[in-house]
């Protein structure tokens, strides 16, 4: 009978809930000491009061109210059907177009020349909301337009109450919303299903930023408040919800709190020098032209540093928590490292972090002024006047000051985590102990088990 007995056999692998509650991303890999959490509490608890205060001293309560100018975005609107869409010789239409000068060379002629030939669209336009629903109108489209129309198309209509009954409404877009809608599900589905309970948190910090953006920002600069400091209080607040909301209040998160907070700063820092030393004035097209004639007293300079500050925070957030992370799993593999061997461990994972993430910034960024790109090229201009147009300038100060942020972000978390997480020789002990328990706890189940066996 004894001979039969087998010895108790060491796990393969540990159960499911213990080895999730240390190797999971999603939380601490060891537990932290009292010491270590009220000397973090005491960097945040004021820096979290701070923005606190700053939300509430610099709320705008709404945007304020302003009389339409009718001008580009500036124009009121209404939604739209097409109704009918009847073919007909441009020539009919077009019957007060200047005819071309008999220079077809020039873009001129050529638009005169074809605005005289081909067929045209004769689109019947039916208003669906505001006072005038019902409501209907003609469009005429040339062949050569970039946006076509077609019949039950939904379209956006531009109303100008002051012009003529015949010419108040015109077509100003196409109706994106089921399109733009449908997607925005399908982005939401697949974060969840493939994230689950963190994937529907990010949802949620993300609905969350973007209230912050539209109703305190937004508002809050145009209310007259300084563009820098709104947007570093809109960005804290966007920086402490996000990450707490989508990985844990714990020790790993703050430190990852910790290392993006310095970078905002070095980012702000390096922006405010290299706009005012490169006089960029943020007022560059005609959109920024809009906002500075609507409300001359915004500093447009500070807008464009507000926006590379909110800008990079999205990116930041993903660096330093990776990096938080990389260093708390070492720390886990290895309780032994010293803060000096988990620095340069982490710093080995952060440079290929840092190579991705600075290409994927710069060619965001140079996708976004792609037409603009096309434009210099077509005009031969060389890349230190292209470089030296202050459209192409700011994206440059743009991209590297950015760059410069998130660069930076890798060896400060990195530093940050290695010295807190090695200090904390409580934490550890306590894992420790806890982890001797528990495979002694094992040890005793098997040999229960093992004795049952043999009567």
């Amino acid at each position: 009978m004894t001979s039969m007995q087998q010895p108790p056999q060491p796990p393969s692998e540990p159960p499911s809930g213990h080895g999730h509650g240390h190797t999971h991303s999603h939380g601490p890999a060891l537990p932290v000491s009292k010491h270590l959490r009220k000397v973090i509490a005491a960097v945040l608890i004021p820096f979290a009061t701070a923005v606190l205060v700053g939300l509430v001293v610099l709320w705008p309560g709404g945007a304020p109210a302003h009389e339409r100018s009718g001008v580009g975005f500036d124009r009121q609107t209404e939604s739209g059907t097409v109704a009918r869409v009847d073919p007909v010789d441009c020539k009919d239409v077009n019957a007060s177009q200047v005819p071309p000068t008999g220079d077809p060379s020039t873009p001129e002629g050529q638009e005169a020349q074809r605005a005289q030939q081909g067929t045209c669209a004769k689109a019947t336009i039916e208003v669906t909301s505001g006072k005038d629903k019902g409501h209907t109108f003609v469009e005429v489209v040339q062949p050569d337009a970039p946006r076509q129309l077609k019949e039950g198309q939904g379209v956006v209509v531009a109303y100008a109450p002051g012009a003529p009954k015949e010419l108040q409404y015109s077509v100003t877009d196409v109706d994106r919303g089921v399109p733009m809608w449908i997607l925005a599900g399908i982005f939401a589905f697949a974060v969840v299903v493939v994230g689950r309970m963190r994937g529907f948190m990010a949802l949620v910090a993300l609905a969350v930023s973007f209230a912050l953006l539209t109703l305190f920002i937004l508002p809050a600069i145009l209310q007259g408040s300084n563009p820098l400091i709104v947007a570093v209080v809109g960005a804290s607040a966007i920086m402490l919800i996000a990450l707490y909301m989508c990985h844990g209040l714990t020790a790993r998160t703050s430190v990852a709190v910790l290392g993006t907070l310095i970078s905002l700063v070095l980012i702000g820092l390096l922006g405010s020098l290299f706009i005012g030393w490169a006089f960029l004035t943020g007022n560059t097209d005609d959109n920024t032209g809009l906002i500075h004639g609507l409300y001359p007293d915004i500093d447009m300079s500070g807008l464009l540093l507000a926006g590379i500050i909110i800008g990079s925070l999205g990116v930041l957030d993903d660096v330093t928590v990776t990096q938080t992370s990389a260093v708390w799993e070492l720390h886990h593999a290895d309780p032994t490292m010293s803060a000096r061997q988990l620095y340069r461990a982490g710093i080995r994972i952060g440079r290929d972090h840092i190579a991705s993430v600075v290409n994927t910034l710069v060619l965001a960024y140079a996708g976004a002024a792609l037409p603009l790109l096309l434009l210099f090229t077509i005009a031969q201009s060389s890349v230190g006047t292209v470089a030296n147009s202050e459209l192409v300038a700011e994206e440059i100060v743009r991209t590297l000051v950015g760059s410069i942020g998130l660069v930076a972000s890798v060896p400060v978390t990195t530093a940050l985590a290695a010295l807190l997480v090695s200090a904390d020789k409580p934490g550890v002990a306590a894992a420790s102990a806890a982890a001797a328990d528990t495979a002694a706890g094992r040890a005793a189940g098997r040999g229960g088990r093992g004795r049952r066996r043999k009567r």
